[in-house]
Parts: structure tokens; C-alpha cells; sequence
């Protein structure tokens, strides 16, 4: 009876090495995709064509690079366990959103990169639990406006890139608790200088002329007057920006409400945001085609462990039948 037993004890054991490369990894040395070191606690995933991250980064990373990758979204708790991070790297992406707390967990964060994504707007307290942040990119996005305070709990961060976005105007207050901030780029934005909430960038910029880059701001899409220039005549109007459009008038806004309903067209809704409003959602984590795909050594593994399986499994019924 020795060779059902010893036959069972070797299908436990390859099972359980299957399961626990079929499960995974992500680096390298264990099949993975991403390069890691122990020593220095980073993982390098940047240019691996990843449309998710990887699961099963070690805990005690420290540097996170997955940049140059396909993410279009992210998991609200994609960073959950990674609470050691001091540097993390998103930028060069197709980032479209940031879901609400995916950051929150990261308070040992130092720097974080978003830059050259997709985004129009941020989630309000996205940047809340990131109290030790030094250095915020977020250049070269779609940012169409800021919410109220977002930037008020980085206290420490010397280092804020806003440039190339479709920024209008920033909300009253918003960069007064950025005691250390040495580098604000606000260029490449189409600034309204028409509307009197320009202000208060303008004082700010005046009374921090120190900050480099902030000095650069200028009107409009042609960018021929800095907004340092901007006069009280010329910023007269009383603007009304919603979140997802530019500003408004408040003289247009007052016409709109006046036409009558009739003249309005009808416009067709795109099938996505039907499912938006029906409270359809995709699943937050799906497997990509990086992670599912092992190296070679891993798949030829992979393959062995299959057939030593197998042959594993019909050992143990050869024995049962003559018992």
C-alpha cells in the first residue's frame, strides 16, 4: 500500500507548486513579468504592456515603477498593501480616473508620477493620506478643472507640475497650504483671464515670485498675456464653471435658461454611459494578457508540473483498482 501513498504525497506537492505558480507572480525569478530587487525593495513593471497591475507585488516595496504601460484604470485598492512605497510611477499611461482612496494607504509616499495620462478631473481627497509627499507630476493630462482643497494636506510637497492640462482657472485657496512648494508649472493651460476668479491665481503668483515656473501662467489658448498682467477691468466677469465643461458666462447661462425646451435637439446617449446611469460597472481587476503569460522557463514549468500531475493521478488508480 506504500505506492498509493507515496503516488498521493506527489500529487499533493504538484498541486501545490501549480497553484502557487498558476496564481501569479511578478517577478521575474519566479515567472513573472516585472523586474524586482531585493536588496534596494523596487519593482520595475515600466514597458510591459500591462492593461492592470500585477498581483502579488512584495509588501516591503519601496519603489514601484509602472510606467509606459496600457492602464486606462485602476482598482480602488490596487495599493492597498504596499504602504512602505516612497516612490511610485503611473505616468505614461491611459489613466482616464483615479477611483476615490486608491492612494490613501500610501503614507510613506514621497513622489508620485502621473503624468502623460488621460485624466480630466480628481476625485476630491485624492491626495488627503499623502502628508509626506515631496513631488507631484501631473502634467500633460486633461485636467479641466481641481476640486476645492486638494492640494491643502501636502504641506511638504515643493515640487507641482500642472502644465499642459485644460486648466481655467483653480479654486479660491488652493495653493495657500503649500508651505514648501519651490516649483508650481502652470504654462501650456488656456487660463480665463476674462473671469474674476483669475484673481486669485494672479495675487498668488504675485506674492510667490520666488516659486518657480508660476510666473509663466498666461491667458487663453494663445498664451499672449501672463496672467500676472491680468487687470481687475479686464477679469469682470462673474464665471460659472462646472466640472466637466469649461466656463460659462453667467449672460449665456441666463439665455440657455430662457430658450424654449422645443429648440433644444435631441442627442443620442453613447451605450457606456447608459450603463453608467443604470449602475452598470466592469469589474475592478481583470487578468491581462502580461500577467497571464509566464516566461518561457515558467511555462515549460508549468507544462511539466501538468503532465507529472497526470501521470501522478493515474499511478494512484493503477494501485487503487489492484487493491
Amino acid at each position: 500500500m506504500m505506492g498509493p501513498v507515496l503516488a498521493a504525497c506527489l500529487l499533493i506537492i504538484l498541486s501545490t507548486a501549480w497553484i502557487s505558480q498558476a496564481n501569479g507572480a511578478t517577478c521575474k525569478k519566479d515567472g513573472g513579468v516585472c523586474t524586482c530587487n531585493d536588496n534596494t525593495k523596487s519593482v520595475d513593471c515600466s514597458s510591459k504592456g500591462l492593461t492592470a497591475i500585477p498581483s502579488n507585488i512584495p509588501t516591503d516595496t519601496d519603489n514601484l515603477k509602472l510606467d509606459y504601460n496600457k492602464l486606462s484604470s485602476l482598482s480602488a485598492k490596487a495599493f492597498h498593501n504596499l504602504n512602505k512605497l516612497t516612490f511610485l510611477s503611473l505616468d505614461s499611461n491611459q489613466l482616464q480616473t483615479l477611483p476615490p482612496g486608491v492612494f490613501d494607504h500610501l503614507v510613506e509616499l514621497d513622489e508620485l508620477y502621473l503624468y502623460q495620462n488621460q485624466l480630466k478631473s480628481l476625485p476630491s481627497g485624492i491626495f488627503d493620506k499623502l502628508t509626506k509627499l515631496t513631488d507631484l507630476q501631473l502634467f500633460q493630462n486633461k485636467l479641466q478643472s481641481l476640486p476645492h482643497g486638494v492640494f491643502d494636506k501636502l504641506t511638504e510637497l515643493k515640487e507641482l507640475s500642472l502644465n499642459n492640462n485644460q486648466l481655467r482657472r483653480v479654486p479660491e485657496g488652493a495653493f495657500d497650504k503649500l508651505q514648501n512648494i519651490k516649483d508650481l508649472r502652470l504654462n501650456d493651460n488656456p487660463w480665463d483671464c476674462s473671469c474674476k476668479d483669475i484673481l486669485y491665481l494672479r495675487d498668488w503668483i504675485n506674492d510667490n515670485k520666488e516659486v518657480t515656473g508660476a510666473q509663466d501662467a498666461a491667458c487663453g489658448d494663445q498664451q499672449s498675456k501672463a496672467v500676472l498682467d491680468v487687470t481687475e477691468e479686464e477679469a469682470a466677469e462673474d464665471c460659472v464653471y462646472p466640472n466637466t465643461t469649461t466656463a460659462i458666462p453667467t449672460t449665456i447661462i441666463t439665455t440657455l435658461a430662457s430658450s424654449n425646451d422645443d429648440d433644444i435637439p435631441e442627442l443620442p446617449v453613447p451605450q457606456e454611459n447608459f450603463q453608467k446611469f443604470l449602475g452598470y460597472q466592469e469589474p475592478d481587476h481583470l487578468p491581462t494578457q502580461p500577467q497571464c503569460l509566464m516566461s518561457i522557463s515558467g511555462y515549460l514549468g508549468l507544462m511539466m508540473s501538468l503532465v507529472l500531475t497526470s501521470a501522478a493521478i493515474l499511478y494512484v488508480i493503477h494501485f487503487l483498482k489492484k487493491a
